[in-house]
């Protein structure tokens, strides 16, 4: 007697997965014309947009014609080769790019240079120079305050503008009685640095030559 019933084909769920998987994989493959026009394609990468910068570095005057995405970091360092100044995470968290704009300090890695215009900047070079060392790199040296170095200058850069900042009277987030003019005491000196990181910790000789520039901390 003829069996008329469907077919039945046994398929295990190992050859299904196997199945759907090389689906999808033969699916997502390009075509061969898709292939040949993406590389035929013209490019459609936008030149560089350049423009003539000008400011005062260390106390010269220097003219730089730069990409208007170059950090201030970047022209430093790359155009104008004052590697004093060092780039450590390129995201304002570590405070080794630490410069003096307009006597303030600030991150150069965080600003374009074409937004500082006719500015005047000094860097870890125009502080002083070996044989006629800022009183912050004299005290620095005299109390150990670094280790491997590389943090150094940003954090001799920002402790010169801290203290100014303490002398024109500007509070911190620790300061007590905004009413007075700040004392400049060992926590002060640690909000205000904390901009500044060091992974060799070496924060408490840090704070001694700092207060040791400053004649003496409260």
């Amino acid at each position: 007697m003829q069996d008329d019933s469907p077919l039945k084909v046994r398929v295990s769920r190992r050859q299904v997965l196997i199945a759907g998987t090389v689906s999808a994989a033969v699916t997502a493959l390009p075509t061969a014309s898709a292939v040949t026009d993406a590389a035929t394609a013209p490019s459609k990468v936008a030149a560089a947009v350049t423009t003539e910068v000008a400011f005062e570095v260390n106390g010269e005057r220097r003219s730089l014609e730069l990409d208007t995405r170059t950090t201030l970091l970047d022209a430093l360092r790359e155009h104008l080769r004052l590697t004093g100044t060092k780039k450590g995470c390129d995201h304002g968290q570590c405070g080794a790019c630490t410069v003096l704009l307009d006597g303030r300090r600030i991150n150069s890695c965080l600003t374009l240079a074409v937004m500082h215009q006719g500015a005047r900047i000094t860097t870890i070079e125009g502080l002083g120079t070996p044989k006629r060392l800022h009183r912050m790199q004299a005290a620095f040296v005299k109390h150990d305050g670094y280790q491997c170095g590389y943090c150094t200058p940003g954090q001799i850069c920002s402790a010169v503008g801290m203290l100014d900042e303490v002398k024109a009277g500007v509070p911190s987030h620790v300061t007590e009685d905004l009413t007075a003019r700040p004392r400049l005491s060992v926590t002060e000196v640690r909000e205000r640095m904390s901009g500044n990181l060091c992974r060799c910790g070496a924060y408490s000789n840090i704070v001694d030559a700092i207060g040791d520039a400053a004649g003496g901390l409260s």
